[in-house]
């Protein structure tokens, strides 16, 4: 079982309050682990990445173990932390401005 934290909008659209537990068949990669929460919450479509061409929307960011991972392929092995459910995958909304 996979674990990830989303941001509050998120949660908020999904109805959902605390960690998320996804289920992802090995190897587990950022794309299955989106792919499983889309599945579990088809309201999240579309807003963690684009419905058209499935990259990770510009203000959405990908952490595990403390390390960003936005910029790795989305079908890269996430840590084994992670895959074996001891660690978060954290989702966060990046923030802009000036």
């Amino acid at each position: 079982m996979i674990r990830v934290t989303l941001p509050t909008h998120l949660r908020t659209l999904a109805h959902i309050t605390g960690v998320v537990e996804v289920e992802v068949d090995a190897p587990v990669t950022q794309r299955r682990i989106v792919d499983a929460i889309e599945a579990k919450y088809p309201m999240l479509r579309g807003t963690i990445r684009d419905s058209a061409t499935q990259e990770r929307r510009a203000f959405v960011r990908f952490f595990a173990l403390d390390e960003d991972l936005s910029h790795e392929s989305p079908d890269a092995e996430v840590p084994a932390e992670v895959a074996n459910g001891s660690q978060v995958f954290r989702i966060i909304g990046a923030m802009a401005g000036g």
